[in-house]
């Protein structure tokens, strides 16, 4: 067994057992030490982003007190939702492990298909109608940006 997915396991038990959220883990990794460790806290925090993985990516970052962190790996004990595979992108991290998939976690009632769906084009939200206002305004702010001396891109 892997010593960080068993980590990861621990946690996504521990999660469960405290009704914090599904039975998700994950623990982020650094040169084969442990930065952080997380289950999801969705149920707990009443957030909707606390999965297991977006939870570590936030503790490791203030751990190591930068937002990127692609010198780290990340374990999950499932395959992440596309949420959580936008937050390890956006973290830098470039080594992710993963237990479960997509579809063990539709099983256990985490289905994820619709978004895959609506990703692809092949489907629509009836939830998310988009409407485009005041475009000119708000892209301003990206001339504004750009201008800025002192910004730090990331």
């Amino acid at each position: 067994m892997n010593k960080f997915m068993q980590i990861a396991i621990e946690a996504a038990v521990e999660g469960m057992q405290k009704n914090a959220g599904g039975p998700f883990g994950a623990v982020v990794v650094r040169n084969g030490e442990v930065i952080a460790i997380a289950h999801n806290e969705v149920i707990g925090t009443n957030d909707p982003t606390a999965h297991a993985e977006v939870v570590a990516i936030r503790r490791a970052t203030a751990a190591l007190g930068r937002f990127n962190i692609s010198d780290c790996e990340l374990y999950s004990t499932c395959e992440p939702c596309p949420m959580c595979l936008s937050a390890i992108h956006w973290a830098g991290i470039t080594k992710l492990y993963f237990g479960a998939d997509r579809h063990d976690a539709a099983i256990g009632g985490f289905d994820d298909e619709f978004i895959y769906q609506i990703m692809d084009g092949s489907a629509s939200s009836p939830l998310l109608n988009p409407e485009i206002i005041e475009k000119e305004k708000c892209a301003e702010l990206f001339n504004a940006w750009n201008q800025k001396i002192d910004r730090v891109m990331y």
